[in-house]
């Protein structure tokens, strides 16, 4: 068992890694995040001194080990995690009581899901804690002489920032006060002309969402709405014998509602109306299309267009060449 810094934050990169792997909505995305997180905090305290790590004990056999002066016949046990993040708030100025709070629910979620029958992270959205996860790798990070790009890489860093970036008391109230407005509107039109919105909404959705938009339902007037965004992480590519998936996580942006006309940009506002929730998007193709390959059954079709072409182009020099 090894209670050194460096290890601790090798191995949470590995378990980031693998998290960013999953699809943002899946549970095992915040499973992951929620184990990484754990050796993160546990890498920071170690930075202190690897000694804040073992679990007390009379013959001090566990503060041994974490000196590397233990007995291999004896047991080497570490503290819990809530000691772990108490000592993180004792230990990290900039770790205040919502850090507490959001690393403690996260780690919480964690060991319902692995000791449980409960689905925990299905019953937590990503939006929900993601912003506040963030927070915390931040500042566990930044106080071990690390980075969230040395944690996660450029592309996560990226989306961190943006999501990270400080929510205005004037950019939430500005979104409530869009999202009355249009429900204010939408609710005095006539029941029949809201089912025909509705439907409308509906069918514009469904379309969409074949051209990379995701459904959800609209914060103002509860129709069927639109988001979209920003790509980001590295694209994950699955094969089968007829067909290649390539999927893509996506940082939602803008949100559209042709029912009710509500529109609005940026991260903050779809967090500030509840509907920034990451998507992934994917992408079918035959093995042809992906790999830019010749169907066989095409064959005879293509070589037939292949000489046309060359039998025009032969036709052109050599006009070209008598008119000289």
């Amino acid at each position: 068992m090894s209670w050194e810094r460096e290890p601790l934050f090798t191995k949470a990169k590995l378990y980031f890694e693998k998290a960013y792997e999953e699809d943002k909505e899946e549970p095992f995305f915040g499973l992951w995040c929620a184990m990484g997180l754990e050796l993160l905090a546990r890498s920071a305290v170690s930075h202190v001194s690897p000694t804040l790590l073992a679990e007390p004990d009379r013959d001090h056999q566990n503060l041994l080990h974490a000196l590397n002066l233990g007995s291999a016949k004896s047991k080497k046990k570490s503290i819990g995690m809530i000691y772990i993040i108490s000592l993180c708030q004792t230990l990290i100025p900039d770790f205040t009581d919502s850090n507490f709070k959001i690393a403690s629910a996260i780690i919480n979620r964690r060991n319902e899901e692995v000791h449980t029958g409960a689905a925990a992270f299905e019953e937590y959205p990503t939006q929900q804690w993601i912003a506040g996860f963030y927070k915390c790798c931040k500042i566990l990070s930044e106080f071990q002489g690390e980075s969230l790009n040395s944690l996660f890489g450029d592309d996560i860093q990226k989306e961190a920032e943006l999501i990270l970036a400080e929510i205005e008391e004037e950019v939430i109230g500005k979104t409530k006060s869009l999202i009355a407005a249009h429900n204010k509107v939408f609710s005095n039109k006539d029941a029949e002309i809201q089912e025909t919105l509705k439907k409308a909404a509906q069918e514009n959705g469904d379309k969409l969402a074949y051209r990379g938009y995701h459904r959800v339902e609209c914060p103002a007037c509860g129709c069927t709405s639109t988001v979209i965004g920003e790509p980001y992480g590295k694209e994950t590519i699955e094969s089968t014998d007829n067909e290649i998936i390539v999927r893509q996580s996506i940082l939602p942006t803008k949100f559209n509602c042709t029912a009710c006309e509500l529109k609005l940009n940026g991260y903050n506002s779809l967090s500030a109306a509840g509907i920034a929730n990451h998507y992934t998007r994917r992408q079918n193709y035959s093995p042809e299309e992906y790999y830019d390959m010749i169907n066989p059954e095409d064959y005879d079709s293509l070589n037939e267009k292949y000489h046309e072409i060359q039998e025009k182009l032969a036709d052109y020099w050599d006009g070209g060449w008598n008119n000289e």
